[in-house]
């Protein structure tokens, strides 16, 4: 597990003034991604205050380890998320140093960019992408509506459920979300028919990067499976729910969920997050322990994340109106996972299923228990039965043309300064 150590102290300041007291990007998080301007080439920077630290002009002008250069230099991240961890911590510290120390300001200020004059691209070459079903509540809230009787089938307590995405429609926060067309078939219907989805939803997740991965028909066992995580970004896996009724039997999504996945831009580091794990939450009576594969004592007591989620939606009459954007949902994805991160790798990989650098994993949509916390508008209109009422007097039981969601995360705990991931935008557009 990652250790606190003086990279997290929070008397730590950087000489680059907006940093401090910064909402998500102070000196203390440092998260990772890839950025280009009109005179830079994509490459890797660092998030800090309002500022991104051009890391392929630090190693070029020799500020940092020759080991890592070449990893450095390269316009995606999934070279350097291969280091793994041990390196990933002394980059860190490395950047910590640099940032605080008044010293290394001449030579770090050249390789400074402002954050609102630089483009956000994807961190990785995303070769696959894995969504998995770990939110309960969710899962329940969902299991309800289609078995009153039975929400969770049989094996969900015993096997963290997931399905394979499409790595080709992953895209960072931005990019607008073309609704799509499906086969789609009313229950009154006899017959299915084509044309847009009129049931388009969003699902908040979190979202995981893949660093030292295992060769074809090795395992990864629990106890080290969090050592294979590189960092962490907020996903939005847009669902078509009509398209995803007709067609998810008896394979699963499909193309219902494929159209396009949305993540933010930056790569929170699991040493940035180390302040804020947290205890898995105790397993209801009578819930079966996980098989010894999935168990572990150190990752029931550590293993869960104290990042608190928030979604709101700006709709194009509140655009209009200059309206803010209504919270559609706010609480805490500890409270949501029955899985943890660590138990998703490792099942991932218990088959011998080769993880890569570079390779997404989604946790499933992240619901809490009580109504502020649903993860989807499927729940919180209760599948269209229930539409919501917005402020301005618009309802929604799903997203019209020119909604925008944003989802967005942030962490805290006592004796810690607050972290957080940035944000996580796409505004639904006609389908074509």
């Amino acid at each position: 597990m990652n250790l606190i150590d003086e990279t997290h102290d929070p008397a730590r300041r950087s000489w680059i003034d907006s940093a401090n007291g910064h909402a998500a990007f102070p000196i203390q998080n440092l998260p990772l991604g890839i950025f280009s301007t009109a005179s830079r080439d994509r490459r890797i920077g660092v998030a800090i205050g309002d500022q991104i630290v051009d890391l392929r002009g630090l190693a070029e002008a020799g500020l940092v380890d020759d080991r890592w250069l070449a990893a450095l230099v390269r316009p995606t991240l999934n070279d350097w998320f291969a280091h793994g961890p041990v390196e990933g911590r002394a980059l860190r510290r490395l950047l910590s140093d640099l940032l605080s120390g008044e010293a290394q300001r001449a030579a770090v200020n050249p390789h400074l960019v402002a954050q609102a004059d630089a483009a956000m691209h994807l961190p990785c070459a995303i070769g696959d992408y894995t969504d998995f079903y770990v939110g309960i509540h969710h899962a329940t809230n969902v299991g309800k509506q289609f078995r009153p009787d039975q929400p969770l089938l049989p094996n969900y307590k015993y096997v963290p459920i997931g399905y394979h995405g499409r790595a080709s429609s992953v895209r960072v926060s931005g990019e607008p979300v073309v609704r799509p067309k499906g086969q789609r078939k009313a229950p009154e219907a006899t017959a299915p028919d084509y044309g847009p989805s009129r049931r388009l939803d969003y699902e908040l997740e979190l979202g995981m990067f893949i660093g030292r991965g295992n060769d074809l028909g090795q395992t990864i066992p629990i106890g080290q499976a969090a050592a294979h995580i590189a960092g962490y970004c907020l996903l939005n896996d847009w669902s078509a729910r009509d398209i995803q009724g007709w067609e998810y039997q008896p394979l699963g999504p499909f193309l219902a969920k494929n159209f396009l996945t949305s993540i933010s831009p930056w790569v929170v580091s699991p040493d940035a997050l180390a302040p804020f794990r947290r205890a898995m939450p105790p397993r209801p009576a009578g819930d079966p322990a996980p098989l010894d594969y999935l168990s572990d004592d150190r990752d029931r007591e550590r293993g869960a994340l104290g990042v608190t989620l928030d979604v709101t939606l700006l709709t194009k009459a509140m655009r209009k109106a200059g309206h803010a954007p209504h919270v559609l949902s706010h609480g805490e994805a500890a409270a949501a996972m029955y899985w943890s991160a660590a138990q998703i790798v490792t099942h991932h990989a218990s088959n011998g299923c080769n993880l890569m650098p570079g390779d997404l994993i989604g946790t499933g949509t992240l619901s809490t228990a009580d109504a502020g916390g649903l993860g989807s508008l499927m729940e919180i209109s209760a599948g269209g039965k229930a539409p919501l009422a917005l402020p301005n007097g618009e309802v929604r039981s799903f997203l019209e043309d020119g909604d925008e969601l944003i989802l967005s995360a942030h962490c805290e705990a006592p004796g810690a300064v607050a972290i957080g991931f940035g944000e996580c935008r796409g505004r639904v557009l006609p389908a074509r």
